[in-house]
């Protein structure tokens, strides 16, 4: 059975529908004061569809606009908490991912092993080449 769109959700609820753990969850609480779900007895969260919206909406600025945490604060702050969470609401009625976008991976050569015999030794030589200068220098 499904929830009404009105309920309050669990932080497993909401991390769910986000594609976050919980975890990030809770670190994203801490460093956005703005997320304040309902804590019943036992500390257990309880997040509002504001509340969700909230997350999303920094979800998004953070994953998928690439921010840091003090862009996003800043954000929060000059466009306001409203803002964000109209943005939010936009962002899951429109089921944009809420994945982060992956990354592009670099791969490295593959170094045949003769050549790493050559490089580990022009390595040494390099640190023994520091060591000896630094020790002239002491």
């Amino acid at each position: 059975m499904q929830k009404s769109p009105s309920a309050f959700r669990t932080i497993s609820e909401v991390g769910d529908v986000l594609g976050v753990p919980a975890h990030v969850l809770r670190f994203w609480e801490s460093k956005f004061t703005q997320i304040k779900p309902v804590k019943r007895g036992g500390g257990r969260r309880y997040y509002r569809p504001e509340d969700v919206a909230l997350i999303r909406g920094i979800q998004h600025l953070l994953h998928e606009q690439g921010m840091t945490i003090k862009g996003a604060q800043k954000v929060l702050r000059e466009r306001g908490v409203k803002a964000i969470i109209a943005m939010g609401k936009n962002l899951l009625e429109d089921s944009v991912p809420a994945t982060p976008i992956e990354q592009p991976v670099e791969t490295v050569p593959e170094v045949p092993k003769s050549d790493l015999a050559a490089i580990y030794a022009r390595l040494l030589d390099m640190r023994n080449s520091i060591e000896t200068q630094i020790s002239e220098i002491g």
